[in-house]
C-alpha cells in the first residue's frame, strides 16, 4: 500500500495539462493561451511527441498570474510582462504595495492576497474535481 502512495504522489507531481484543459481551468479560449505564449516568454509549455502543447503546473500557475494581472488588475500586456519580469514569476508578497502609502498599500496588499487566495482555491478545487 505504501508503494501505491509513492507512485500516486510521483504521478501527481508530474501531471501535465493539454491546452484544452488549461483553457477550461482558466476560463480562457485556447487562442488566447497561444497568443499569450508569444507575448510572455515565461509562459513556455513544451510539446509532446505528437506536437501538442503540454502545460506543467508551473505553466498553469503562470496562466492564472497573467490572467489576474490583465483582467483583475488592469495591466496592459506590456505592463504585465514588465511586472512579471521585474517582480519575478513568483510574485513575491513581500514586495507588494511597497511603493504606496500606508492605507493604499494595505488595501492593495489585501486585494492581491485575496486574488492569490482565489487562484489557489481554484487550483485546489480543480485537483479535487479530478479525483
Amino acid at each position: 500500500m505504501a508503494g501505491n502512495v509513492t507512485a500516486t504522489k510521483t504521478a501527481t507531481e508530474t501531471r501535465v495539462y493539454t491546452i484544452g484543459e488549461v483553457s477550461r481551468l482558466a476560463d480562457l479560449k485556447a487562442f488566447v493561451l497561444r497568443y499569450w505564449e508569444t507575448e510572455f516568454p515565461m509562459l513556455a509549455p513544451t510539446k509532446d511527441d505528437a506536437g501538442r502543447r503540454v502545460y506543467r503546473q508551473e505553466d498553469v500557475d503562470m496562466v492564472f498570474r497573467i490572467k489576474r494581472l490583465l483582467y483583475d488588475e488592469g495591466y496592459t500586456i506590456a505592463g504585465a510582462r514588465r511586472h512579471l519580469r521585474e517582480k519575478g514569476s513568483a510574485d513575491d508578497p513581500a514586495h507588494r504595495g511597497s511603493n504606496h502609502g500606508v492605507d493604499g498599500g494595505s488595501q492593495l496588499l489585501s486585494r492581491r492576497m485575496l486574488l492569490d487566495l482565489r487562484d489557489a482555491l481554484h487550483a485546489f478545487l480543480t485537483l479535487l474535481e479530478r479525483r
